[in-house]
């Protein structure tokens, strides 16, 4: 698809929706010029709802703006199914690009296999089958310079006017929002000889500890390539590819697999929620802007997983009966607003890793985590532990001094005092 040769301000031959759908208010502003929906960001988030849009709404106008060459940038998200409902898993079951019926946790001392499904989608896998699906609706090498509610300004000057805007242009830092990092380079490898793994290890954490907590990830593609990815819970967002690098290299030396190509190499850091003020990092935005994605601070506070609320979001969006700007700004502020105030607890969490731990022994609450049962652990990463589960994760002596991990009590405090 040549993605450059298309405007998205030239209307969809079917047309967009109705007034009643779309808001009247519109309709003698800026004629056919007007597309019905433009997406700013064609990661994740923004692919996965314009996805759906297009499979629920296919008269729709809508216009996706990506910086990059194709959609999702250079990524591989991951998901264990029980993050999922039904729905969700075979509504994202084509951009599968991997699945695995079990997974691998190691610490010193203590390794544990569990059965929860796994799966990962690279973005590779979702360019591939979203963007034809699009049909023409994505401008790639086209980063936005400026939204607002009913128009956005291209870094080239272009203007497009729009009836509803939607931001999913990634992470943005906010004064109001007290973070964490975790910090990654990822390299996927191809061996002389087979690697041996039949399912995922999605935290090693028998390796040295740097820079707050370190573990390794390993995601087996097929039996001699593997994803081998170094990662760091840090209090600081400094990230030394080239020392992960070599640390990805003195693991993979130390498994025995000698390395014959590297075939893909990511890099990132994301945010880990300590505390924060949600009203007023919406009220900073744009007005009447919608948001989604890392965006709208949709993604697991302790875990940094944001695929699971990218696919609800979208599918939320695509299932109103009401996409004029104003609704769509109200349907993801309240549905940000919500999962934030729902996720309190694992902020704490985050508190007590980040603030009561010493750096190289956080790796000790992640350890003691992983000896509950399997179930707590599916509920905890689809972000629905009840009030059971908390109970159970915080009794017993904390791996952490008691008196620090009473400071982190409160998220108010918390702010206050950064």
């Amino acid at each position: 698809m040549t993605d450059n040769r298309h405007n998205p301000a030239t209307p969809a031959p079917n047309g967009g929706l109705g007034a009643s759908h779309l808001g009247a208010s519109k309709r003698d502003h800026g004629g056919e010029g007007v597309v019905d929906i433009a997406i700013a960001g064609g990661g994740l988030a923004g692919a996965l709802i314009a996805w759906a849009l297009k499979q629920t709404h296919p008269q729709l106008r809508v216009a996706v703006f990506e910086a990059g060459a194709r959609l999702g940038g250079n990524h591989t998200w991951s998901f264990h199914e029980t993050d999922l409902d039904a729905q969700g898993r075979r509504w994202l079951a084509p951009l599968l690009a991997h699945r695995w019926t079990g997974q691998r946790v190691a610490f010193p001392g203590f390794e544990r296999d569990l059965s929860t499904p796994y799966g990962s989608i690279t973005s590779e896998r979702l360019h591939q089958v979203i963007a034809p699906a699009l049909q023409g609706a994505v401008r790639f090498g086209t980063p936005v310079e400026k939204l607002s509610a009913d128009h956005v300004t291209l870094q080239t000057g272009e203007h497009i006017d729009a009836r509803a805007v939607i931001d999913c242009r990634g992470d943005q830092r906010s004064p109001h929002m007290q973070l964490g990092f975790q910090k990654f380079v990822g390299q996927t490898l191809r061996f002389a000889k087979p690697h041996g793994l039949t399912a995922p290890i999605i935290m090693d954490a028998r390796v040295a500890q740097k820079d707050g907590y370190r573990f390794v990830y390993v995601l087996p593609f097929d039996p001699h390539t593997a994803l081998i990815e170094d990662t760091r819970y840090a209090d600081g967002a400094a990230l030394s590819e080239t020392a992960l690098r070599q640390d990805i290299a003195d693991y993979a030396a130390a498994q025995n697999w000698r390395v014959e190509e590297t075939v893909h190499e990511e890099a990132g850091v994301l945010p880990i929620a300590l505390a924060g003020d949600i009203d007023a990092y919406w009220r900073d935005g744009p007005a009447g802007v919608a948001r989604a994605g890392m965006r709208a601070a949709l993604f697991h506070p302790l875990t940094g997983y944001s695929l699971p609320d990218a696919a609800a979001l979208a599918r939320a969006i695509a299932a109103s009966d009401d996409l004029s700007g104003p609704a769509l700004y109200a349907l993801t502020r309240d549905f940000s607003k919500a999962r934030w105030r729902e996720r309190g607890f694992y902020r704490l969490l985050c508190r007590m890793l980040y603030r009561a731990a010493q750096p190289d022994q956080r790796y000790k609450v992640l350890a003691r985590f992983y000896k509950l049962p399997q179930p707590l652990i599916e509920r905890f990463y689809a972000g629905v532990s009840p009030l059971k589960d908390r109970a159970r994760i915080l009794m017993g002596k904390p791996p952490v001094p008691i008196g620090k991990a009473l400071l982190c009590l409160s998220e108010k405090q918390a702010l206050k005092t950064a």
